[in-house]
């Protein structure tokens, strides 16, 4: 019986500790140990799961605005890089409209400086060099003159990507040059450039000048045709 009661007592201070255990979690909202109850753990695991998809939201909504600018940015310069394109372009041409009757005027003094020293070489005219009473080697240095001139012309030109053709030789290019006269006794095939009677110019692949030629009219190709 003493065990019985010593056990009834056991019991009842159990309860009242766990009374006690219970009035405390209900005023303080924590177990005895510190840690929270499971209703308060859930929600805290709420509000924090809430938190998070407010700033996963955010997070989106910040990524979306950035690609909107990003791609408005993108398309800016790309105008932009049109519109330059388009300046430097419209600004070229420009230049190359302005240019352009200064090179021929370049090209055609070139022409006159070859003519004369053509001339000179082959007329060779001594009358000049007595009326100044100049040594024969006086009478080349004009010469050398024009032909330093020349070179310098020349130069000048190729600065400036204007070059040469030379079509002697080729099939006539009605694109290239034009014919100013045939030769029907030529040996070459019909058609062929035999002779530049003024050079033509290219400048940037383009043409700058058309040549004056005479074409080839029968010949060695004509006779393979009959």
């Amino acid at each position: 019986m003493q065990g019985d009661n010593v056990d009834e007592s056991i019991k009842q201070a159990l309860l009242a500790r766990f009374r006690d255990y219970l009035d405390t979690a209900e005023g303080e909202g924590a177990q005895p140990d510190g840690t929270a109850d499971l209703y308060s753990l859930f929600v805290e695991v709420a509000g924090l799961r809430s938190e998070v998809r407010t700033e996963s939201r955010l997070v989106k909504e910040a990524l979306d605005q950035f690609r909107g600018a990003f791609d408005t940015l993108q398309t800016s310069h790309a105008t932009v890089q049109k519109e330059l394109e388009r300046a430097r372009s419209e600004a070229r041409g420009q230049g190359q409209a302005l240019l352009r009757p200064l090179l021929l005027d370049v090209i055609d003094l070139r022409d006159r400086l070859a003519a004369a020293l053509k001339l000179a070489a082959a007329e060779r005219p001594r009358w000049h060099e007595r009326l100044f009473r100049r040594k024969q080697s006086g009478g080349e240095a004009w010469q050398e003159g024009l032909r330093m001139t020349a070179r310098r012309l020349d130069q000048v030109l190729l600065d400036r990507q204007v070059v040469a053709m030379k079509l002697a030789g080729g099939p006539f290019d009605p694109r290239l040059a034009r014919a100013v006269g045939t030769s029907p006794d030529s040996p070459e095939a019909e058609g062929t450039v035999i002779e530049e009677v003024r050079a033509g110019y290219l400048w940037d692949d383009q043409v700058l000048r058309t040549a004056e030629v005479i074409v080839s009219k029968g010949g060695a190709g004509k006779g393979e045709r009959s």
